[in-house]
């Protein structure tokens, strides 16, 4: 019987842990569908990964319909998917009624409707190759209420519920789901924040992990039955602390 072909679908590919992934990948796939909008970064990411694995790049928004549309239909076309990693997203930082609404309204619609639609248009596929990974990337923000971040560290704490509720549902299909929750990671994620929202300089240099690490954890926990998965011990503890303070909050 012939192996069965690996194809991953990484979202957000272009930089990054989207990036990042698509390189540790690599050496799992046979095909990645690498998602996102700067399509000449993903010509040059399949570039670099030329003879390691077969790169298909799809540019698209996925804010629009039809980004997603068009994403929808590579999963159709081009797999089955086999691991789907939902790593798209963006930060912006400030108070809720200081923001512009359509930006908090796209990053409700990126983080949590796109990954949901995704998620639904890839799993028929993967229960029928009796299997395959979904990664939801989420953030530490989940755990901890911080100013400044009340619709961001929302939307992450419902990819986090999702996932771990998804993986009861798909227990029996042998599909592993994982919520990646990343804490400070050295990627561009920061550079579109303002220096009066974000300063890089006030974050002690031990809290922040490379790309490459984060990445390395999340693939090394997979088939551990870990949903939530948090990157580095310190992370960890923050996580712990951020989830104890929500338990002697409740009355």
């Amino acid at each position: 019987m012939s192996r069965q072909k690996v194809t991953a679908l990484v979202t957000g590919a272009s930089s990054g842990l989207g990036a990042e992934f698509c390189r540790q990948l690599a050496a799992r796939c046979d095909v990645i569908i690498a998602v996102a909008r700067r399509g000449e970064r993903l010509l040059a990411l399949a570039e670099e990964l030329a003879g390691t694995v077969e790169v298909h790049c799809l540019e698209a928004d996925l804010e629009s319909i039809e980004g997603v549309a068009r994403t929808m239909e590579a999963i159709r076309q081009q797999g089955p998917v086999t691991i789907l990693v939902n790593n798209a997203g963006f930060g912006a930082l400030g108070d809720f009624d200081s923001l512009p609404i359509e930006g908090q309204r796209s990053m409700i619609n990126l983080h949590i409707d796109t990954s949901v639609t995704l998620c639904r248009a890839a799993i028929p596929f993967m229960r029928e190759a009796g299997g395959g990974t979904i990664v939801n990337v989420s953030s530490l923000a989940a755990f901890v209420s911080g100013e400044g971040m009340s619709v961001y560290g929302a939307s992450k704490v419902f990819l986090n519920y999702y996932s771990q509720a998804l993986q009861v549902e798909l227990a029996a299909s042998g599909i592993e789901v994982q919520a990646l929750c990343p804490g400070f990671t050295h990627t561009e994620f920061h550079d579109s924040m303002t220096k009066e929202s974000f300063d890089r300089d006030r974050i002690p240099e031990q809290m922040w992990m490379s790309a490459e690490a984060v990445v390395a954890a999340s693939l090394d926990a997979l088939g551990s039955g870990r949903v939530l998965v948090v990157p580095s011990e310190r992370n960890q503890n923050i996580a712990r602390r951020g989830l104890q303070q929500q338990l002697d909050s409740v009355q």
